[in-house]
């Protein structure tokens, strides 16, 4: 693999997979997704070995250790022997279970739901897509 002394941030996150395109991870650096100890980097700045980076792809966090550097795109199984995902599980999994949504089907030709038919699609979706207001501690009598 053709290793780099000098790499710049967007070109190694397009290289390792994180962004499709080297525009888009451009386009994240100065929209300030990808950071370093909280500092918002630049799509010029140089990648180390050993740094790690937080990166924000629309609802999904990672959290990406550098572990080789990699100029060009490669496919996947070789792109990861290049860094190290450090994201925590709580936050895979909270991204994954965002579309584990329940899938509500009515079979083709079966007409209008009935009121009864409405109430218990109201009852199963009840909560999971309306957002939770907080309580405020009021008691009504």
């Amino acid at each position: 693999m053709p290793e780099k002394e000098k790499l710049r941030i967007d070109k190694y996150l397009w290289a390792i997979r994180l962004f499709k395109t080297r525009t888009l991870a451009s386009d994240a650096c100065k929209a300030g997704r990808v950071k370093k100890d909280g500092q918002n980097l630049k799509a010029s700045y140089e990648v180390k070995l050993g740094d790690v980076y937080n990166v924000a792809k629309g609802a999904e966090r990672k959290v990406v250790k550098v572990t080789g550097m990699l100029e060009n795109r490669v496919d996947a199984k070789t792109a990861v022997n290049f860094y190290e995902d450090l994201t925590p599980v709580e936050e895979t999994h909270s991204f994954k279970s965002m579309f584990h949504a329940p899938v509500l089907k009515r079979d083709r030709g079966t007409g209008r739901p009935t009121k009864r038919d409405r109430r218990e699609i109201d009852d199963l979706q009840d909560g999971f897509f309306t957002p939770v207001q907080p309580d405020r501690g009021e008691e009504h009598e």
